[in-house]
């Protein structure tokens, strides 16, 4: 482990991009202790102590890496670039000047990025005002319409700076860059988890880690799991010479989606809270419903990462697009004739690779869940080390280790993923 530690320090631009990941994700929890202009954190942290903990409220706090429970500049987190990207996505689908941008290729895809970027502010703005109603209604924040607007304006430049900073981290640093700041916050919150699971009873003491490093060892088992599709290259003359044909696979992973869709059901989740807080009669609904413990919040999370990696999976890999590219270069899979039927053959493993991996995905975010709610475990532990944390921190963990280990590949040393 050391070695390739080692063999990883010594290429430069990869080190330049390790540090300059590791810069921007600490300018980012710096943000997160800063408060918004005219806020008392300790009456918001006060509040989350005894009405948000168990609520989505605690989950998007933890998201935030507890920005949100001190209602610092970055209290929203990145969450609303997530939901803006989720709709654009969906639109996608259905509008088809959306879909034309998409087949336009990378001028396409910024065109995209810049309608996503526009329609975070839009979000980031109505959840900020929602926020700053729900607790000027609870009296914890002023009723200065000023210092409100102000306080609106504040949280929606700090996300905006966090959307920034997350495509800065993209092209510049190691890994996805909005995957890892989600992945900050939420190692930010483990502290406080293992403090409370250090002073809980026997029986947490015991279960807890037993569940922490099984969802560990079913998130690499599943994520690293792959079918791979055998493809032959048939000999073709390209100019005056003649290439030799080979024999290759098509590697499908079992979880083609990542961890993608849990972040997305996470967002999704978090809009009828939102929505709740300009409608205060509907409070009292959307506290049973929608606490990240109950039966009603998790079927409907376990349902909507089901969703997501199918939807996320079709967006990845299209299996026309794949079977023409094998087409034009003379490659074919053995026993499957090329064009239309090797597209139906990769649309049918890939469905019925999609099954088990999103199911997957659904069990280990959920069963720990319902675990620590019968468990009689704390709060703390369900937030910071429950199956959906672990579950994203570990799955981040992996996307960026094969990122590092593709660019030490590239400069002939030996990789570490074996």
């Amino acid at each position: 482990m050391f070695s390739w530690l080692a063999n990883a320090w010594r290429v430069p631009e990869l080190r330049h991009r390790v540090l300059f990941t590791a810069l921007v994700l600490a300018l980012y929890r710096l943000g997160s202790w800063i408060p918004a202009p005219g806020v008392d954190s300790s009456q918001i942290q006060g509040y989350f102590n005894n009405n948000g903990g168990g609520t989505i409220l605690g989950l998007l706090s933890v998201f935030s890496g507890g920005a949100l429970a001190r209602f610092s500049i970055f209290a929203l987190g990145i969450m609303p670039y997530v939901t803006a990207s989720i709709i654009l996505q969906l639109l996608t689908v259905v509008i088809p000047k959306l879909e034309e941008l998409q087949k336009e290729g990378e001028a396409g895809q910024a065109k995209i990025n810049q309608y996503t970027r526009y329609l975070t502010v839009a979000l980031a703005a109505a959840q900020s005002t929602g926020y700053a109603y729900l607790f000027q209604r609870q009296g914890i924040l002023t009723h200065n319409t000023g210092r409100l607007v102000l306080i609106i304006i504040t949280l929606t430049a700090g996300t905006t700076l966090l959307m920034w900073m997350g495509e800065l981290i993209t092209k510049r640093g190691v890994g996805n860059g909005i995957s890892l700041l989600i992945f900050a916050s939420i190692l930010s919150t483990a502290p406080a988890g293992v403090t409370a699971w250090y002073n809980g009873g026997p029986m947490e003491k015991l279960f807890f880690p037993l569940i922490a490093i099984g969802i560990i060892v079913a998130v690499v088992f599943i994520q690293e799991g792959q079918r791979r599709i055998p493809i032959q290259y048939a000999k073709r003359m390209v100019g005056r010479r003649m290439t030799s044909g080979g024999a290759t696979y098509m590697p499908l992973r079992v979880n083609m989606a990542g961890v993608i869709p849990i972040i997305f059901a996470a967002a999704v989740m978090a809009f009828p809270p939102t929505i709740g807080q300009y409608f205060p009669a509907t409070q009292g609904f959307v506290n049973k419903h929608f606490q990240t413990s109950s039966l009603t919040y998790l079927a409907l999370e376990a349902t909507l990462i089901i969703v997501f990696t199918y939807f996320y999976t079709a967006v990845q890999f299209n299996p026309v697009d794949q079977a023409d590219n094998l087409r034009k270069y003379g490659g074919y899979v053995p026993g499957i004739r090329p064009g239309p039927p090797t597209a139906q053959y990769f649309d049918r493993v890939l469905t019925r690779l999609t099954l088990p991996g999103s199911i997957y995905l659904a069990t280990v975010a959920v069963l720990p869940s319902i675990f620590i709610r019968y468990g009689g475990f704390s709060q703390a532990n369900s937030r910071a080390l429950g199956g959906t944390s672990v579950l994203i921190v570990v799955g981040v963990a992996l996307d960026t280790m094969r990122q590092m280990e593709s660019q030490m590949m590239m400069r002939s040393y030996e990789g570490f993923l074996k």
